[in-house]
């Protein structure tokens, strides 16, 4: 393999792993489907043409290589084993990072209703992760006045956040 071509499969990396991920809805899945197209594609390096485009070869590989899992995955028979089932469980992480989801939605929501003072000061500090210094720096205020912004977006936060729940 050349030189010029391994440094561009390299280089390809990043928009083969996006492509996975978005074709598997999984890094991880996504990450093993790269792999594997990268290993077929340096087993096959002699079917590659040079001078013509590598991306769009080495795409077409990870697409009938996920194609391919699909396929394989359809032809597995179902399993109602209850020991099986237990073990597959992700014991509610898929329902608690929903739950948090529509929670930061509904933060989002709220914030943008906060006057822009509130808004900006809570953002630096909750957010961004200033000190109180660090953010009355940053707006041209006393800290105090930082102090005081804070604790008005914050309670106000909380008073849309009861009402929105």
């Amino acid at each position: 393999m050349s030189e010029d071509v391994k440094a561009e499969l390299v280089a390809l990396i990043p928009r083969l792993r996006r492509f996975a991920w978005s074709l598997t809805g999984s890094r991880d899945e996504g990450d093993d489907l790269v792999q594997a197209a990268c290993l077929k594609a340096l087993g096959a390096l002699d079917q590659y043409e040079p001078g013509t485009r590598l991306d769009s070869w080495m795409f077409r590989i990870l697409r009938t290589g996920w194609i391919d899992r699909a396929r394989t995955r359809a032809r597995r028979p179902g399993s109602s084993d209850p020991e099986l089932l237990e073990s597959l469980s992700d014991d509610g992480y898929a329902e608690r990072k929903a739950e948090a989801r529509m929670t930061l939605d509904r933060v989002r929501a709220a914030m943008e209703r906060l006057p822009d003072e509130q808004r900006e000061v809570l953002a630096l500090v909750a957010v961004e992760g200033l000190s109180y210094r660090e953010a009355a720096d940053v707006i041209g205020a006393p800290i105090g006045t930082v102090m005081s912004r804070l604790a008005r977006a914050r309670a106000r936060l909380g008073e849309m956040m009861e009402t929105a729940a």
